[in-house]
């Protein structure tokens, strides 16, 4: 998904984008609490730079974070060395443990290919919880809201160089696949264009609500601000 220099510039246009990490997170905890008041261990699934990491650590102290790309983790690892971060596939990991809360932020669900594959990565995220433990997945777009040919453009400029990001997303089928272009400027290295390319499952609420039942987490769906696609939160049987 992210490799080498592109998971840096994620990192600087989620940052240039004004994205409320920290409120996001409070805002979970507060979620969390009200189910789970003692909860104290969180494991962040695909959570890139740590950027919401860093602040669920407030609430939850006992912290790690899990992401597929060595590239995101490297950041993370900058930003946030004392938390420890694990690689892995969220369809498959296995980390010999369990925690109180287990978050998948900003959509990444939608990362896994399938319905089949979608219920497999529940699975292995309810496997991690303890008993009374909180399952939080910041979902996708549902297929009957889903925008058509969206196309979004960023710059961002700094003392360091200039970013100007072009990302265009179609729909194609069960996904949405978007494809971004970055435009590079440095004074070290001159212009230089990087591609991207993400395909996002979509998935009706009733498929997450089944795939959570049957991790053995019930959920809920709710939309608090500033969630725009909502929040499903379930609690481990």
């Amino acid at each position: 998904m992210y490799e080498g220099e592109l998971a840096e510039i994620y990192d600087c246009v989620q940052a240039d984008r004004g994205k409320d990490y920290a409120g996001e997170a409070r805002l979970v905890a507060d979620l969390v609490r009200a189910r789970n008041p003692e909860a104290e261990s969180v494991l962040d699934v695909a959570s890139g730079t740590g950027s919401h990491l860093r602040y669920l650590r407030a609430d939850f102290p006992d912290a790690a974070g899990l992401d597929q790309s060595p590239e995101m983790i490297a950041v993370a690892e900058r930003h946030i060395p004392e938390i420890t971060m694990h690689q892995g596939d969220m369809r498959n990991f296995d980390l010999g443990r369990t925690f109180d809360v287990v978050t998948v932020m900003y959509s990444c669900i939608a990362y896994t290919d399938d319905y089949p594959d979608l219920v497999r990565a529940l699975a292995t995220l309810g496997r991690h919880l303890d008993p009374g433990g909180v399952l939080v997945i910041e979902p996708w777009a549902f297929p009957d809201s889903v925008a058509v040919d969206d196309l979004a453009t960023d710059l961002i400029q700094n003392d360091e160089g200039a970013v100007t990001r072009f990302s265009h997303a179609v729909r194609e089928e069960d996904a949405v696949v978007m494809t971004v272009h970055y435009l590079v400027a440095t004074p070290e290295r001159g212009i230089r264009h990087l591609t991207d390319r993400h395909r996002l499952a979509l998935f009706t609420r009733e498929q997450y609500l089944a795939a959570f039942a049957a991790a053995g987490c019930p959920a809920e769906f709710v939309r608090p601000e500033p969630f725009g696609l909502g929040l499903f939160v379930g609690v481990k049987q």
